[in-house]
């Protein structure tokens, strides 16, 4: 699988996460693995896969324990949103943008193998895909600043 499908798998994870109350996050997460694939025909009649939970051994250990660690540290990485964001605050965010910064924060910060350019390009096709329209703009504003 590669990065970019892995990261998407993080995103969504995440996003679900910020849904339930602390104590039935972990049992929510895990049955993330058990959800069936979802499709989609386009106009011209091809099937197109948007959601495959299924992932073998290795890439299921890195996203569970990948989001594991993003989600022990989101009060921090909420914070260095807050100290950037003029005018908003993490409680005011939608939570697809605020998933998408958590995320590249994250890779910014804690993980070496990603370069922060890298990180930022990869947000901010998450919020093409994910956001509104005004999503990808407010990402790379906000990652910007941070960086």
């Amino acid at each position: 699988m590669t990065r970019r499908e892995l990261r998407e798998h993080c995103f969504k994870l995440l996003f679900c996460a910020d849904f339930y109350p602390a104590g039935e996050t972990g049992e929510q997460l895990e049955q993330y693995f058990t959800e069936p694939q979802e499709e989609e025909d386009t106009p011209d009649g091809a099937s197109v896969v948007l959601h495959s939970p299924a992932l073998d051994v290795f890439d299921s250990e890195y996203v569970r324990t990948r989001v594991g660690r993003i989600m022990e540290l989101i009060p921090d990485l909420d914070a260095r949103i807050n100290e950037v964001a003029k005018g908003w605050t993490t409680k005011r965010m939608g939570k697809v943008e605020l998933t998408i910064l958590r995320l590249a924060l994250f890779e910014i910060h804690y993980d070496e193998d990603v370069p922060d350019k890298v990180a930022i390009n990869e947000a901010v096709e998450l919020a093409k895909r994910f956001g509104g329209d005004d999503s990808p703009s407010f990402v790379n504003g906000i990652l910007a600043k941070l960086v």
